[in-house]
């Protein structure tokens, strides 16, 4: 990634360390981490042109199996996304994976992924 230059890859893919993401660290250190890294990323005049960020909670509480997994957050960061749009549909990681391949112009989508919802309400 080359915010200096403004040129952005069509795909990245970030995990902060097991501090920084909230699991082993405190929600402020998260917040930091995602204020040094990710703020300058969606400030960037090539992320605000067309591009897409998704925030994902690998886990919920362990004593959630609500849906086989329990309820984890996603945010959506786009231009193009609705402002302060809060789902109440079911959506599992398939359906994350289904948005990112679409948004890569990918219409064939592999496994249950091919069968997951698809998020376009978040647009």
């Amino acid at each position: 990634m080359d915010l200096a230059n403004d040129q952005l890859p069509n795909f990245s893919y970030l995990v902060p360390n097991l501090l920084d993401d909230a699991h082993d660290g405190p929600l402020q250190l998260a917040d930091a981490w995602l204020q040094q890294n990710i703020a300058p990323l969606i400030a960037s005049p090539a992320f605000q042109k067309d591009g897409l960020l998704v925030i994902v909670f690998d886990e919920a509480n362990t004593n959630d199996s609500t849906d086989g997994g329990g309820h984890v957050a996603d945010f959506i960061i786009s231009t193009k996304a609705k402002q302060g749009y809060h789902s109440t549909t079911l959506y599992q990681h398939q359906s994350t994976l289904r948005l990112i391949l679409h948004g890569l112009g990918v219409s064939s989508y592999p496994a249950a992924a091919s069968t997951a919802p698809e998020m376009g309400e978040f647009f």
